[in-house]
């Protein structure tokens, strides 16, 4: 996953680059530097019993380090961005829609709650567990305590890392023991593959015990994405956008973005500038099937894989998606993969 909010690996759009050889592990150093990580979860109010029983178990893991500096992008951000396409074949396949259709109708009478709640679809968050985790298939095997204090350790994004360490602990204090707390190399954890942060500031209980655990529940995992969703500034009633048709002839430079976006640059700037629905299709782009999009709504254009392949018209809602992991590959599949589950 990504290092936004909600998950941990690049904040580019995938591209070719494979990065630098593995890390041999430094093992001068890290258990002083552990050791004062957990100086530091004391004075935050992590409890001394699970300080001491997770410090003096921690060893460096050079595997997550070699998988950070190998992520696509990490060695070169300007490396060619390969076609979407294939892409969209592998994550929304007949057998991920039909396994999301399936949890769609086992969740059904909690997920009509859920989007009540959050203003969010119900298959749109079924989109997102089925994206992250293949609907809880696999959720990594990293301990995430060892892996967090070896990315802290390394230094080129401490601060992060470091807080997720932490965050982990709190996990702990909270009941969760270290062998549930597992995930992908970067931390991110559970069925909707939350930084433990996150969980901290999002995780919601859905299944009514009193308690969220997005590692073993389905409902707990779904309305935790909602909930995520909602506090991205997910608005009611309107779709993530639609796939469109676009006239060769469109004249692509007046409709050009002028703005840079402080964060996800080259994700953003894929985008056109915003137009209204009413407006692009007065240019002659219009939605290709039964879905339509209100007149009013806002929207960019992008063209994935370039003049005359799939396009697509995003909402304000497409940068929530964002929000959950900043790449178009991931949000367009992820609306595409809830329009195969909720049609």
């Amino acid at each position: 996953m990504t290092v936004p909010a909600a998950v941990a690996a690049t904040n580019a759009e995938p591209a070719s680059a494979t990065g630098p050889a593995p890390l041999e592990a430094p093992r001068i150093g890290f258990h002083a530097f552990v050791e004062d990580l957990g100086r530091r979860a004391l004075a935050e109010g992590v409890s001394a019993r699970t300080v001491d029983s997770v410090i003096p178990s921690l060893s460096f893991n050079s595997r997550v380090i070699a998988l950070d500096r190998n992520q696509p992008g990490a060695s070169d951000p300007q490396a060619p961005i390969p076609k979407f396409e294939p892409y969209r074949l592998r994550h929304v396949d007949s057998e991920r829609i039909w396994r999301g259709r399936a949890a769609y109708r086992r969740l059904r009478p909690l997920l009509t709650n859920f989007e009540a709640q959050t203003g969010v679809p119900e298959s749109l968050m079924i989109a997102i567990f089925g994206h992250e985790t293949n609907y809880g298939a696999y959720t990594g095997d990293f301990d995430l305590a060892r892996a967090l204090a070896s990315l802290a350790y390394e230094g080129r994004r401490r601060a992060l890392f470091s807080a997720e360490f932490i965050a982990t602990l709190r996990l702990m204090d909270l009941g969760f023991p270290r062998h549930k707390l597992v995930g992908s190399w970067a931390g991110a954890t559970g069925y909707p593959q939350f930084l433990p942060s996150v969980y901290l500031r999002m995780a919601r209980d859905g299944d009514g015990d009193g308690r969220a655990d997005i590692w073993a529940s389905e409902a707990d995992a779904v309305a935790s994405i909602g909930n995520y969703l909602r506090l991205a500034g997910w608005q009611r009633g309107l779709a993530w956008g639609a796939r469109v048709t676009v006239p060769l002839a469109l004249d692509r430079a007046s409709i050009r973005s002028l703005t840079t976006s402080p964060r996800c640059e080259r994700v953003h700037a894929r985008h056109s500038r915003w137009l209204t629905i009413a407006e692009w299709r007065a240019l002659g782009v219009v939605e290709t099937g039964a879905k339509r999009l209100p007149d009013r709504a806002m929207a960019t254009l992008i063209e994935p894989d370039g003049p005359g392949a799939a396009a697509y018209l995003t909402t304000m809602n497409y940068r929530a998606i964002l929000d959950y992991n900043c790449s178009n590959f991931y949000a367009l599949s992820v609306g595409l993969l809830a329009d195969e589950v909720g049609g």
